[in-house]
This record gives structure tokens, sequence and C-alpha cells, in this order.
């Protein structure tokens, strides 16, 4: 569903990057044993903070076991989240049923190739299997996906109606998130837990729905297509103050659980998640400056242009490539001031390699 917390091995130090690897290859293996190779594409980044978030709670319930070689981590074997495990479940769960919304929304919006009937009709196919199959995993844990197919179809009757605040755009991704993350109580077997995860959820929705209409919206306006910033009239200023807000909540409700094991879900979603947001709206700062500079002149670099009564957020950042934006577009001359990894970049004592120093694919 989202990319938002894509954190680099220099700010999870010691063991933390490890463990968040073995939720990652978990769900994407979970993913596979349940319903095949190709459903394996369904894997994200924020759909293992369910997986974290069980284990967090309640270790026992979460096995682990040694994987075989992969090509994406170096054909070495790895620690990995078992598929038997409720919260390996629950993630495969919930990334197949959101993906299955997000293939039908390509398809009824004709978005690129989604145009082409050839395309679009084995589009949704997938996408039916895809729904079938997320529900039967979560059935299968006593999680009901109603509540995250309800939220899929309520969006896109939000984003139809007129005169809506920003805060009733987001609220569908927020209620979808919140149960999710409730559910975790659930499959760890501590109740008391699930009114805070709740919580958790919708500020984690609220700033998953954010970020990525700020880093869509050049080429949402580009296409004329919805976006939820230029829909609301909310400028830059004020949507940096709700995200704020939001992580500032998501922080309260995790630092109130009850956890067994705190390191990971607190560095996963009290800190990278402020990372995250931190580093889109410099981008969007760094866009804005350099507009009012030596690019002021150039249409060409100038990004968006506003039609009247829109809100004015100058030229949007590229997005976050692999490590969330450490020299995505392969200029070095942007690393040190830029990079994702917290100064490792002076590490090498210049910018003419920053993969050697970084070690995290950028």
């Amino acid at each position: 569903m989202f990319g938002v917390v894509r954190p680099c091995r220099h700010r999870l130090r010691g063991p933390l990057f490890g463990q968040w690897m073995a939720h990652l290859c978990g769900l994407c293996l979970t993913v596979r044993d349940l319903h095949g190779q190709h459903a394996r594409v369904v894997t994200n980044y924020d759909g293992l903070l369910v997986s974290v978030l069980t284990e967090a709670q309640n270790p026992a319930v979460t096995p682990h076991r040694t994987a075989g070689p992969c090509a994406l981590r170096g054909l070495r074997r790895a620690d990995v989240a078992d598929a038997a495990g409720a919260g390996a479940r629950l993630a495969a769960s919930v990334s197949l049923v959101l993906a299955a919304g997000k293939l039908r929304d390509h398809v009824a919006d004709g978005d690129g190739v989604f145009a082409r009937r050839l395309v679009a009709s084995p589009a949704e196919t997938i996408a039916a299997r895809w729904q079938a199959a997320g529900e039967r995993t979560g059935a299968r844990i006593g999680f009901d996906t109603a509540v995250l197919t309800d939220a899929i179809s309520r969006q896109a009757e939000v984003e139809r109606a007129a005169g809506l605040g920003l805060l009733d755009v987001t609220e569908p991704t927020e209620t979808a998130v919140s149960a999710a993350f409730a559910h975790t109580a659930v499959l760890a077997g501590r109740p008391r837990n699930a009114r805070q995860l709740a919580e958790a959820g919708r500020s984690f929705g609220r700033v998953a729905h954010l970020l990525d209409a700020v880093e869509d919206l050049h080429a949402d306006q580009s296409a004329g297509a919805y976006n939820p910033l230029l829909a609301t009239g909310t400028g830059p200023d004020r949507a940096r103050e709700v995200c704020d807000e939001a992580v500032a909540g998501l922080r309260d409700a995790i630092a109130a659980l009850a956890l067994d094991e705190r390191a990971l879900a607190e560095s996963l979603l009290a800190r990278e998640v402020g990372v995250a947001v931190d580093q889109v709206f410099a981008g969007l700062t760094r866009g804005r400056a350099r507009a009012g500079g030596l690019t002021a002149g150039l249409p060409c670099l100038q990004g968006i242009t506003n039609r009247p009564g829109e809100p004015d957020f100058g030229p949007v950042p590229r997005r976050r490539g692999r490590c969330a934006g450490c020299c995505s577009d392969g200029r070095c001359g942007d690393c040190c001031s830029d990079c994702c990894c917290d100064g490792c970049c002076e590490a090498c004592g210049d910018c003419a390699d920053c993969g050697s120093c970084c070690d995290c694919g950028c």
C-alpha cells in the first residue's frame, strides 16, 4: 500500500536491520508459500509492520526459520519470520487485499497501460485472485478483510465528493490501518493494547496518505488526476503541521503499549516515520528554494504551475529511492546533504562512491 518505512542499515544499527529484514523476507516468503510465486509482487515495506507489532507484543507467536539463498539478499541464507506465524499471515492478508484494490483503481482510472483492454482484463482477474486469497488468509487468523475493502470503496466515494476537509479524505486509510494494527493485539494475546494500537494505526495511516499525496502532487496535477492536497486547498505548511501532529500521536501510542520487545517497533514507528516526513518536506523546501534562485526563469525546471486558488507547493521533490532518498537520482553532489544515512558519507571522505559507505543499495 505505502512505502513510508524504508530504513537504512546505518540508522537501524546492531541487530535491528537484520530483524527488520527478517520480517520483510518473511512477508515475501509467506505470500509465496500461501499463494504462489507471482503473488510475491504484493510485498511492501509497510505491510510488514503488523508482523513487527505482533512479535513485539509476544515473540512466542512469531516463529522464525532459516530461509534459503535469495538474489535480493546476495544469495545468502537468512533468519526470517515463518509463514506459520499469525503476524506474517496478517501482513500477507493485508498486502494482498490492498494490492488488489490498488490494481482495480489503476484499471478504473485507465492509468498508463491499464487503459488498454488487453492489459486491463488480466489485471482485473489478478485483482480478484489477490482479493480472494487475502480474504482466505485473513479468515484463518480471525481478521475480517471487509474493513479494508470497505475503506477502499469509501475512498473512491470521498474523492468524488466536494467540499470535504483534508482529514475527511484521509479517514478511510486511517480506518483500514487502524483495524490491521489493532488486530495484532488479538493475535499476540494482548487485548489491552488494542486501543493504543488502533490510535497508532490511525496516525500512521494519516501520515502515509499525506506523504503519498505530496510525492504524487506534480504527476497528479500534470495528469489532471485527484490529489488530496489540491482537492482540499491544503498548502505545504498546513500539510506539514498535520503530519507532525500525526507523528507525535503515533509516538505517544507506541510508548503506551505493553511490549515484550520494544526496540524494533519503536525504531520503525517512532523514528523512521518521522525521518520519512522530514525527507519529503525537506525535498519540497529545497525545490521551492531552487525555483526562487537560478531556475526561476526556466519553465522546464519550475515544476508545477498552480491554477487560481490552488496551494503553492513549488517544485515537488523527486520520489524517494530504494533507501528513501539517499543519492536516488545518481547525483553524488547532493549526497552529503540529502543522504538518509545520518552522515555515513562523511566516513569515506568524499562522495565519489556513495555505495561503498552506505551499503544499502543507494
